[in-house]
């Protein structure tokens, strides 16, 4: 297990994060669906770092996932991303829209994050492997 590679694809991770969700791309699209007023300052530290360990929680995870794959190729560590992200996070957070009134255009927003996310760190892991 190469904990370098895991790190790498969890800052990668946040770099997605920050660009989907910035201003230019789904920001203010996003904060206007979720009800969001201003994007607060304090406490945004925090956030960051609570996040951040998230994110190596996933790259560690989908690490095991591809070891025990024997994914080799960065196709297949796209395909191993994708089928994660769908089969794990698309299919929990459509809750949000079934039972939490949330719009499907935020659904979209979020789950499609998702899955840019987890196949970037698939094929990260795969490469470093």
């Amino acid at each position: 297990m190469n904990l370098v590679t895991i790190l790498i694809a969890a800052v990668a991770s946040m770099l997605v994060g920050m660009i989907w969700y910035s201003p230019s791309v789904f920001g203010k699209q996003w904060m206007k669906l979720s009800n969001i007023k201003s994007k607060k300052k304090k406490g945004m530290t925090k956030n960051y770092i609570i996040s951040f360990i998230s994110s190596l929680i996933t790259s560690f995870v989908l690490n095991i996932f591809v070891i025990i794959s024997g994914a080799s190729t960065t196709n297949e560590g796209l395909i191993l991303g994708l089928l994660s992200s769908l089969g794990f996070i698309a299919t929990t957070s459509l809750s949000m829209v079934l039972w939490e009134g949330k719009s499907a255009k935020l659904y979209i927003i979020k789950t499609l994050y998702y899955v840019v996310s987890f196949m970037l760190m698939g094929a990260i892991l795969v490469v470093g492997r």
